[in-house]
């Protein structure tokens, strides 16, 4: 029996396997491949970055559910098939190995290497075999008798959660270091799957040998370093979700969902030498472009569920690193990210900045690479060894987890839909040749010392395995070829993996790591000092040349020497380190990685940070702070108490006092001690709340006394009759009076609600209405949400930000707020995604329905109905391009450009489904854009103004009249402001056909 017969039988057994799971649980149909797109015609649906060209080397049935690839050193093609996802726990995953037998670049032949596997997720290859990821275990996996089908299966590691599968241990990379890393971000609760994914993980261990290294539960959530001849394993100072990935100097990047790409700047190591170093988080978000950053789809018609935002990254994974060698500048810097939910691929450029990065967005306003087809689902990249980028297309038609859409979604079925398919992509430069090394590759079979000439190959593939090779072979026969290959002056990156296989092999010389340090490149030198941190009890010699770095031009290599010289405990190592800290004081991860080194030097350099202090560098008041909290959470020798007295003088304004006070905060908590001796201060914090002069030193002062616990009840009425004194006198400054009313939260506020809701108004400074509604939302009980939807239509557009977040203090409030949408009190728009969100997945089973309910009601229904043809033409983008020059740019721009700046830009619409883009262009009053709903303004005069606010301030409101005229009206001149719930655009129904609205949402959604 041939292996497609074989592969079709198998996935014939699985949907039987799937249609019982399914019939025990969630009401489902048999999964359909309705509405997919075929292999043959796959292709055609993607838009590519230009200079590229794309094809497919594997497709369903001989690949199906792809998360991740492995080609070894023989050029076997080994991937990860994951049908199992998102709830199905009975053992259908697999590891195939996929062979070209006709040698014309694309795969023919399937062989399952492994099965009954629960989520395998992640593949590397190691030692004769692969470790496969598939929690709660680490696996290897071996065919040693060359059948093509393992025999032997060994728990390398176990102990990882079986959780939600998004989040569950994935992705085994071997790192420049000679580890093996993991990414992880462990336990995520659940609400429908307890029993069947509520595991919450146990110690990590190595079966083999249990006494070995033994990482707490569950690693913590943090990602895991190991190696498994030692059975050694450590936590990483961070975590990723699926996929991470290093540059070419081991720089740690990782991702999470809508946050795209992260950079892991310091590692655990140096964070756990110094425990009272307070750092909350050891990565940065690096992109330019936000965070939750726009993307930029082209789908047809994009299959979204109940918490997937529009037109942003929710579902970032399979993070990659480009280090192929082969595509054009500037992808050498390059790193690529799957979006499945938007069907997707990203690419960001990335420079450096610091100790850190900068990821750049490549294109403007379009992606790398981008399909039509809704069921394709890029989730993994891997760059094999021609360069070429190749890319895992789960292909389904359902992404989400079943955790995060609706119920109803979940129980119309149809979560297995495309389970037995799935393809694999190749992307290089137009012109490249097919892929060469799925006719099989000698590299494996090649001798250890040949293997050493591929560290110097331009491809990183080439580089990485023939290391791995090296170090797992222990054939100290090579170190000689290593060593010249360590002076190679043609290649850096041949110096670097020869340095990093020496450790490997136990064999690294000291003066080798000395000359390391004075290459000609600076992310040689950054290694060469980590390979130093390693030997440093072996050498005074290197210790020295370590110091000699101290004015290295690189910022990157000086902060990792910084890192580095927290281990070397002599006056001339700590002399180094405060030169390179006050040399690069403006770099966050400077001061951290100074601080880290230990806590003896605490009370010495704050003193010498207060003497050098200049208030006119903001980096003097982060160091300040930071090392006032350490002094805080570590000392007893009443240097706290010194520095918050010294802090609270009224006469004196040295620029760190405010720091100080902060820095206070952030330590107290840690150090009961002194948290008791600092709370005997509370009546001279507060006297600096009310009169000191300067406004930084109050708001940090303030910050104290939330920290601290106010225990004397008779100080507390005192002051927040003070403060609301303060915050009614109208002659002293609004800022002033708005941080008096910051104070009540302290105490019970309810005494003061009726001053409050008057300050509540449109003749009151705008900051200082916000202070009195956040005041008032610490009320318990409906009594002032009750109030707010009485007055909802006076309150401006940011006051109503305000107001909303009271709502969602108590159940009572968010039923009351449910109400309100359900009776149009408030318009549905004015929730926004987040708020959505917190709604839809309330703890309660029926405010959690009433809230789905209300807020995916599909308003446009009629409209749709109607002009349904309209949803189903093909439209032309250069025809919709007129009709938007006809009927819409006398009030819109498109991408900044043409048009009048009046309404909401189109460009910002690209991401929206079609029927949704439809219904809001015939009747605007659907969802009105915030900032574009119509306000009428009554001045006392009795005249009467209508536009949109566009700009609100303490002293004026700015109202857009009409295209082009904006008008300023002073707060003391309006008598009552109203909100009329509606748009000033008008509906384009009876001036457009239906052709011509396939034409203008063609042109929204794909034009340039």
């Amino acid at each position: 029996m041939n292996n497609i017969k074989i592969s079709q039988i198998i996935i014939f057994l699985y949907l039987l396997g799937v249609c019982f799971l399914q019939s025990c649980g969630e009401k489902s149909s048999e999964p359909s491949s309705k509405g997919s797109v075929s292999p043959e015609n796959a292709v055609a649906t993607f838009e590519l970055a230009p200079g590229f060209q794309m094809e497919i080397i594997a497709h369903e049935p001989l690949v199906m559910d792809p998360v991740d690839m492995e080609i070894d050193e023989f050029g076997r093609l080994y991937v990860v098939e994951m049908p199992g996802y998102p709830i199905d726990k009975s053992g259908s995953g697999r590891i195939v190995l996929l062979s070209d037998t006709d040698s014309d670049g694309v795969m023919d032949k399937r062989t399952v290497f492994a099965d009954q596997l629960v989520l395998p997720n992640g593949i590397m290859r190691w030692k004769n075999g692969v470790l496969i990821t598939d929690a709660p275990d680490v696996l290897y996996l071996e065919d040693t008798d060359g059948d093509g089908v393992a025999d032997i299966k060994e728990v390398i590691m176990t102990g990882f959660s079986l959780s939600n599968p998004h989040v569950n241990v994935n992705n085994p990379i071997y790192g420049l270091d000679n580890w093996i890393h993991l990414s992880h971000l462990g336990h995520i609760g659940t609400r429908k799957y307890e029993e069947e994914f509520g595991d919450k993980g146990s110690n990590i261990v190595f079966p083999i040998q249990p006494e070995s290294s033994v990482l707490p539960k569950n690693a913590n959530g943090h990602s895991v370093r190991f190696k498994p001849n030692t059975h050694v394993a450590e936590l990483a100072s961070t975590r990723s979700q699926f996929g991470h990935t290093f540059d070419r100097w081991g720089r740690y990047l990782l991702t999470h969902n809508q946050n795209h790409i992260y950079h892991e700047v310091i590692a655990a190591p140096y964070l756990s030498r110094n425990p009272g170093l307070l750092v909350s988080n050891a990565s940065e978000s690096i992109s330019d472009h936000g965070k939750e950053t726009e993307v930029f789809q082209i789908t047809t018609n994009p299959d979204r569920q109940l918490f997937t935002p529009v037109g942003l990254t929710t579902s970032s994974s399979g993070l990659t690193a480009y280090l192929g060698g082969a595509f054009p500048e500037p992808f050498e810097n390059a790193v690529f990210v799957a979006e499945s939910v938007s069907n997707l691929v990203h690419v960001d450029i990335l420079k450096e900045k610091g100790a850190t990065f900068i990821a750049e967005r490549l294109r403007e306003n379009k992606e790398f690479l981008a399909s039509k087809d809704s069921w394709s689902r890029p989730v993994n990249m891997y760059v094999g060894p021609d360069g070429a980028l190749y890319v895992l297309d789960y292909y389904r038609r359902i992404i989400e987890h079943p955790e995060w859409m609706s119920d109803e979604a979940v129980a119309a079925g149809g979560l297995y839909d495309g389970v037995e398919m799935g393809r694999i992509y190749r992307i290089s430069p137009t012109g490249f040749g097919k892929a060469d090394w799925t006719s099989g590759l000698d590299f494996g079979a090649e001798r250890p010392k040949e293997w050493v000439k591929y560290l110097a190959h331009k491809n990183h593939w080439w580089r990485n395995h023939a290391q791995r090779l090296i170090v797992t072979a222990e054939n100290l026969e090579v170190i000689p070829e290593l060593e010249k290959m360590a002076t190679n002056q043609e290649s850096a990156e041949g110096r670097l993996h020869a340095l990093w296989t020496m450790e490997g092999l136990k064999s690294l010389r000291t003066d080798l790591i000395i000359q390391g340090l004075n290459d000609s490149e600076a992310g040689v030198r950054e290694n060469a000092i980590k390979l130093a941190e390693m030997h440093l009890n072996e050498s005074n010699d290197l210790v020295e040349a370590l110091l000699n770095l101290n004015t290295d031009p690189n910022p990157r290599v000086r902060f990792q020497l910084l890192c580095t010289l927290g281990f070397i405990e002599t006056e001339e190592a700590g002399q180094v380190a405060e030169e390179l800290l006050f040399h690069d004081l403006s770099d966050e991860w400077v001061q951290i990685a100074a601080l880290s080194a230990s806590t003896s030097q605490n009370t010495t350099l704050i003193k010498t940070v207060l003497d050098r202090f200049d208030k006119n560098v903001p980096a003097y008041g982060s160091l300040v702070r930071r090392l006032t909290a350490m002094v805080t959470a570590n000392e007893n020798e009443g240097e706290a108490e010194k520095l918050l007295q010294s802090a609270l003088k009224l006469s004196e304004n040295r620029g760190w006092e405010a720091s100080v006070l902060y820095g206070i905060a952030d330590g107290v908590k840690r150090n009961e001690e002194n948290e008791k001796a600092l709370t005997a201060y509370m009546d001279k914090v507060v006297l600096a709340f009310f009169d000191h002069p300067n406004a930084g030193l109050r708001k940090s002062a303030l910050n104290l006394i939330k920290t601290l616990d106010f225990k004397d009840e008779k100080l507390l009425k005192s002051s927040m009759d003070k403060a609301m004194i303060i915050a009614s006198d109208q002659s002293i400054p609004e800022d002033r009076r708005a941080e008096a009313l910051r104070f009540l939260p302290e105490g019970d506020v309810s005494p003061y609600a009726d001053q409050l809701k008057a300050m509540i108004a449109t003749t009151e400074p705008i900051v200082l209405q916000i202070a009195a509604m956040q005041a008032l939302g610490n009320i318990k009980g409906t009594s002032v949400p009750e109030y707010l939807l009485s007055k909802w239509n006076s309150l401006t557009p940011e006051i109503r930000d305000v107001a909303l977040g009271t709502f969602m203090s108590e159940s009572d409030r968010v039923k009351l707020l449910l109400e309100a949408l359900k009776d149009g009190k408030i318009p549905t728009v004015a929730i926004g995604w987040k708020m959505r969100v917190r709604l839809m997945n309330n703890g309660d089973e029926a405010t959690r329905n009433f809230a789905r309910e209300l807020l995916t009601k599909d308003e446009g229904e009629e409209i749709n109905k109607k002009y349904q043809k309209a949803l189903e033409i093909n439209g032309d983008p250069i025809a919709g391009k007129s009709v938007y020059i006809e009927n819409c740019a006398l009030c819109h721009q498109f991408r900044g450009k043409g048009g009048v700046a009046f309404g909401p830009d189109l460009g910002t619409l690209h991401n929206w489904h079609p029927k949704d883009l439809m219904a809001n262009i015939l009747d605007p009053n659907l969802s009105i854009a915030p900032g574009f709903d119509l306000w009428e303004v009554t001045l006392k005069n009795g005249e009467t103004i209508q536009g949109m606010i566009m700009n609100e301030t303490s002293a004026a409101i700015s109202l857009r009249i009409s295209p082009g005229i904006e008008q300023a009206i002073n707060r003391q001149d309006i008598e009552a402001i109203k909100g009329m719930n509606m748009s000033l655009m008008p509906g384009l129904s009876a001036q457009l056909d239906q052709q011509k609205i396939a034409d203008l949402m063609a042109f929204i959604r794909n034009a340039e």
